[in-house]
Parts: C-alpha cells; structure tokens; sequence
C-alpha cells in the first residue's frame, strides 16, 4: 500500500515538472488530436491524425496582405502569429520585387467537407485525396495554412506556381518567417499529397529552418524526436 502511493506521488511529481518546464509533445500516434494538441504550432494533421469536427482557433484574425478576391470571407483568416509572420513575409517578398496574393487560409470542418465531395463526385475518392483532405484532415482547420499565388499564374493554385519567380522566393525564403513548403515535390509518400508548392504551413521558425535546411517533411521532422520548446 505504501509503496504503491509512493509510486503514484512520484508520477504526479514528474507530471508537474514537465509541466513547470513547459513540456509539450507532439504525438506521431494516430487518433484524433485533442484541443491542446490541435492548438499547437507544430501539430501534425494528416491522414492518421484528424482535428476534431468542432475545433475552431480561437485567435483567427485577417492578415494584412493583398488577397486574390476582394469580399469578407472566412478563408481570409489565420490565426494571430501565423498572420503576422504571413505580414512580414509578404513585405520582404515586396522589397525583392516578389508580389505574392493569399488565396486561401481558414477552413471550417463543413467547408472541407463540401470542398472534398465535390472533388470525390468529380475523380472518385482516391484521386480526390491526393489533391485535397478528407473534412478534419485538412491543415487549413488549424488556422496556421494559406495557399498563396500570383499572378504569373493567373492566381490559381497550381505546380507550376513552384518554378515561376514567385513560387522559387518562397522555397528559398519561406523558413526565415517560420513557414514551410508543407507538400515538397517528391514527398507524396510521405505526407499523402501530391506536392503544392502554393501551401504554406506555419511551424515557427526555428522548426521551419530546420525543416528547410535538411529538406524534411513536417512528419519526418516530428518522427525524429523534434517538438515545441
């Protein structure tokens, strides 16, 4: 009896160290993510790890940056640091000449669900989820995505964004302002998605430059151990 209280005041002990100490982990076990993990700036959502149908970021503001459509939307919308990191990186893109548009960040769990039937109807399921998410396996839910473009391309989201003058700035530039290229090309077995070289993801910066620098997918990241500080 005493050594099994014992035992459990040890582990309520360690519970709260990790816990003064800020201790976060990002699990890489499948299941849908809780509120405290789908709230984190490094947490992974995928085929294997869903957001739960009612999450909706509580800090959702509208970055301002120049938009590929001009009506209130909420795809207008990411959440506060990741706006301000979009900020500061379209006005670095601006001073190198780079004139990017923000096309499409917040999704709610009924806008992707529509978006995905739609494409289903079109090319059958399983062509439909290489190029869009199932309805709680979208990273636009989190609030920490924007699909970008410009108009090179006539503002579609589109490869060929990845080998204009634009899309090759942020492959090279997008880490310094804590945003990855979140589908690379030559990826797809790993994140499930063919590559967008149009889908910003918002890690902070550390993780970003890290990511970049040895060409990593954010699974591949996290499988190595790596988490929010």
């Amino acid at each position: 009896m005493v050594r099994t209280i014992r035992k459990k005041l040890f582990i309520a002990l360690l519970l709260i160290l990790a816990i003064a100490l800020g201790y976060k982990s990002t699990p890489l076990v499948q299941g849908e993510l809780g509120e405290t993990e789908a709230s984190d700036e490094l947490t992974l959502v995928n085929k294997e790890h869903p957001l739960p149908p009612e999450y909706v970021p509580s800090d959702l503001v509208v970055p301002n940056v120049p938009f590929s459509f001009a009506e209130d939307h909420p795809k207008k919308q990411m959440r506060q640091e990741a706006a301000e990191a979009l900020e500061n990186l379209f006005a670095a893109a601006a001073k190198d000449g780079i004139h990017l548009v923000a096309v499409s960040g917040f999704r709610s769990y009924e806008r992707q669900e529509a978006i995905f039937q739609r494409n289903a109807s079109q090319m059958g399921e399983a062509e439909a989820n290489r190029v869009s998410a199932r309805p709680g396996e979208s990273e636009h839910q989190t609030g920490l995505a924007m699909d970008v473009s410009a108009a090179s391309v006539d503002y579609r989201l589109t490869e060929e964004f990845g080998s204009t003058e634009e899309g090759r700035w942020l492959q090279n530039n997008a880490a310094r302002f804590g945003f990855i290229i979140r589908y690379p090309k030559e990826k797809e077995h790993v994140t499930g998605y063919q590559y967008e070289p149009w889908h910003l993801r918002y890690v902070g910066s550390s993780a970003a430059q890290t990511i970049a620098n040895k060409a990593l997918t954010l699974e591949e990241f996290l499988s190595q151990g790596n988490q929010r500080a």
